[in-house]
């Protein structure tokens, strides 16, 4: 099959969060799994600075809003993929692949995005990439299907492709202004509620909701819940709820050459899950040391490595945290919002013998966080899937997590993990003392074990990925 995926970024190329990783990763898979793959992505300032080799592939007038813009495509053959970028200087070339150094939202990414769903299209022609689907991610890419639909329907090159749209967090919905519609190229006809308009703005999101073939999200449990309230659908509920059975979980995997304890060149002692107990309080001892907490005591480590967001819970975890300090042990790694930063920061400050924050994203010490942790502490108000739980088990730290979308997927009490209710300090720190209790306990290497027994390879995933390709060129037939 000929798959086209599209995104806003992908490993090892572009990242800032989850998404890159996902599709990175599935774009690899599809490929050695003997797919024709080709990837397309906006070649931002941090692509060059990633010193990839790629050359000129072809100059390329992409038709926007009356206009054409002209862009130039360039080829990377990635592994088992074909990479093209997008190369559009004036919208690509900052600092920032969604928001400035000021930390907020490039005033113009309604049009650096329509630029580059034009440009994905157009790009696929000029390189005679004709596919029989095409994959896209999130709302950057969510006008793909309805440009294809609204212009280019009668184009023979598109005559058969089939489209499917992933929500990865439907949070983000890029919402901009109506203009921007007409800026995108499309009419005043498409500017309504069962097309483009979305509460008076034009959402890139609900674009690809409307017009693509066939609708996935990360994980079955946040399938259902985007569509049972507004409160998770944010607001894009009721048009779920209309094309459900267009819509399908499909839950993420990890790339388990990446994260693998042991291989793991980040760690000080590597292991597997018949020497975990040894290579981790190895990996423990260590990083105890290296973060200057006190190790005097055998008390879990608890680890968090995370966007500092309110969606992912922090709040919580520090209103249940601050009271069992002498219980445990906090290293916490992640960048983002201030008050949690500054919060987390007062936490060191006051206990430096029990909590360490680093913020910014350090990627060998996430992973010998990973691997020196006890606990592994997502207590997310809601989580589409999550990566970092079934990174930890891999690791055999257990999850503390909140029963929700991909982690109420991917977590079991009993089982592999500790549960919470999703908002509720509360509970989440009942689930700490039970965590406590079961690490002090005997039965804590069947835990563990249980965790790292658990199977999160890709291998299942694109199995439903391409039965789902399979399905929505069915439905264009």
């Amino acid at each position: 099959m000929k798959i086209l995926l599209a995104a806003s970024e992908a490993v090892p190329f572009c990242k800032t969060g989850g998404l890159a990783d996902v599709v990175g990763a599935l774009s690899q898979k599809l490929g050695a799994a003997g797919h024709d793959v080709c990837l397309f992505l906006p070649r931002y300032r941090v692509v060059d600075s990633a010193a990839l080799p790629g050359g000129l592939a072809r100059p390329l007038m992409v038709p926007l809003g009356g206009g054409a813009v002209p862009v130039s495509l360039r080829y990377l053959q990635y592994k088992s993929a074909s990479v093209y970028f997008v190369d559009c200087p004036p919208l690509f070339d900052r600092d920032g692949l969604y928001v400035g150094a000021d930390g907020k939202d490039h005033p113009d990414n309604d049009l650096r995005f329509a630029l580059f769903c034009r440009a994905v299209l157009e790009g696929a022609k000029a390189v005679g990439f004709k596919p029989d689907v095409v994959h896209l991610h999130d709302w950057q890419t969510g006008l793909v299907p309805a440009y294809l639909r609204r212009h280019y329907k009668n184009d023979p090159f598109f005559a058969s492709t089939a489209t499917v749209f992933t929500i990865h967090n439907i949070a983000y919905q890029g919402n901009f202004p109506l203009a921007s519609a007409a800026k995108a190229g499309f009419e005043p006809s498409d500017l309504t509620p069962d097309r483009l308009e979305y509460y008076g703005q034009c959402s890139f999101l609900k674009a690809g909701l409307v017009f693509a073939d066939q609708l996935t999200t990360v994980s079955p449990s946040y399938a259902v819940e985007i569509q049972a309230s507004g409160e998770r659908g944010f607001g894009m509920e009721g048009l779920l709820q209309r094309r459900s059975v267009e819509l399908t979980g499909i839950l993420n995997g990890i790339d388990l050459e990446v994260w693998n304890p042991e291989k793991d060149p980040c760690l000080p002692a590597r292991y597997d899950a018949a020497s975990a107990a040894d290579g981790k309080a190895a990996c423990r001892k260590a990083l105890l040391a290296e973060c200057g907490l006190d190790g005097t005591k055998e008390l879990p480590l608890v680890a968090v490595v995370s966007r500092l967001d309110r969606q992912k819970g922090l709040d919580l975890a520090i209103e249940a945290l601050s009271s069992r300090l002498d219980s445990c042990r906090l290293a916490v790694l992640g960048s983002g919002d201030a008050s949690l930063r500054d919060a987390f920061r007062e936490l060191a400050r006051r206990r430096p013998d029990a909590v360490v924050f680093r913020e910014g994203f350090d990627d060998p010490f996430a992973h010998r966080l990973y691997a020196a942790s006890d606990l592994f502490l997502m207590p997310s108000r809601f989580e589409p899937c999550g990566l970092g739980q079934m990174i930890a088990m891999r690791y055999g730290s257990v999850p503390v997590a909140a029963k929700t979308g991909g982690l109420a997927d991917t977590v079991a009490e009993p089982g592999n993990g500790f549960l919470c209710r999703p908002g509720d300090a509360g509970d989440l720190g009942l689930a700490l003392d039970r965590a406590f209790a079961a690490r002090a306990g005997g039965g804590w290497g069947a835990v563990r074990g249980a965790a790292m027994a658990s199977d999160f390879s890709w291998e299942r995933s694109v199995q439903r990925y391409v039965g789902l390709y399979g399905l929505a060129r069915a439905g264009r037939a």
